[in-house]
């Protein structure tokens, strides 16, 4: 393998993640170079992505080996490998696209997605999978397995996957694809980045004719609701947007000295927001699962990344002040 041809794939060297440059990298790379061969658009192998990520879930919902035994485990791992799987593509389809230059605004949606609707059926795994074999669960806890105690445990599993799963997951990702986009705007400059405002999608929007587009037209709905959710976790940071474009009208004027300065506050934060994203997240699913413990996952969420995610935007929007300020 070509190293250098490899690295030429990575979004930077600042916002690449351990585990990716040594692993998910490499084999997404020679997917990358195999679908390049066959000329398979980056969009149609992040569709890809979706359904393996989806069918994943299918098997960890039935993996329960205190349950069914060898059989579940074997499900535990198929369900691994599969997810394992889905995140190679996810990683192939956005070294495709700098690969051959094929870059929409429907793959970066599209993109943003996938992940999200992974972990939207893996939640939903969860419950499923909690709610058909609680049984061993109470044993495991050395809880009494009566009606009552049935009904309160299914009620907490499920108010607990949807205020972690939309209320929890949906934000830490999202602010931690923001600023790491926000890294590369000061690091590359607008072309380098994907760093997207509402207003802006909401002019693509308003501009594409629903012909023909109709499907594009839906994603970019709940795109601008996405960008919305992100420009609202951070208004020291839209406040230094705005004086910088006061100050220096286009981004390519900003001085590179900022720049610089911009990019030493904000890289330590670009560990915090690998943990937030995918590989952490994964890992500790994983663990959930061949534990056979699938509540350990909601509690690792609740608690270690949702203060992973509170002091990474404490810091983040205080240091954005203090730039503003200095302005």
């Amino acid at each position: 393998m070509n190293k250098e041809q490899l690295q030429q794939t990575f979004k930077s060297g600042d916002t690449e993640e351990w585990l990716d440059v040594v692993w998910t990298r490499p084999i997404g790379y020679q997917w990358a170079r195999l679908f390049n061969y066959f000329d398979v658009h980056p969009n149609t192998v992040t569709v890809l992505s979706i359904f393996i990520g989806v069918a994943a879930a299918y098997f960890f919902t039935f993996g329960s080996y205190r349950m069914a035994g060898t059989e579940g485990l074997i499900m535990n791992i198929v369900g691994v490998l599969l997810l394992a799987w889905a995140n190679f593509y996810d990683s192939a389809d956005g070294q495709l696209a700098r690969m051959t230059g094929k870059k929409t605004q429907l793959g970066r949606i599209l993109d943003g997605a996938a992940g999200d609707v992974w972990f939207s059926f893996l939640y939903h795994s969860l419950f499923f999978r909690f709610y058909q074999y609680h049984d061993a669960e109470f044993a495991w806890l050395g809880i009494e397995n009566n009606e009552r105690n049935t009904l309160i445990a299914d009620s907490i599993f499920y108010v607990a996957i949807w205020v972690s799963g939309i209320g929890f997951h949906a934000r830490q990702c999202g602010l931690s694809d923001y600023y790491r986009q926000i890294h590369l705007f000061f690091l590359k400059g607008k072309a380098g980045s994907e760093l997207d405002s509402s207003v802006q999608q909401k002019q693509i929007y308003k501009e594409t004719p629903w012909k023909g587009n109709v499907i594009y037209k839906l994603f970019l709905l709940t795109y601008i609701n996405y960008t919305k959710g992100q420009e609202k976790q951070t208004p020291q940071f839209q406040r230094l947007k705005q004086k910088l474009k006061d100050k220096y009208g286009t981004t390519e004027n900003i001085p590179q000295t900022f720049r610089d300065e911009f990019r030493r506050r904000s890289l330590p934060m670009m560990k915090w927001a690998n943990i937030l994203t995918f590989n952490t997240r994964a890992i500790t699913f994983y663990v959930s699962c061949l534990l056979d413990l699938p509540w350990l996952y909601l509690v690792v969420e609740l608690t270690l990344l949702t203060w992973l995610y509170l002091y990474m935007r404490h810091t983040h929007e205080k240091f954005c002040r203090e730039l503003s300020n200095q302005l």
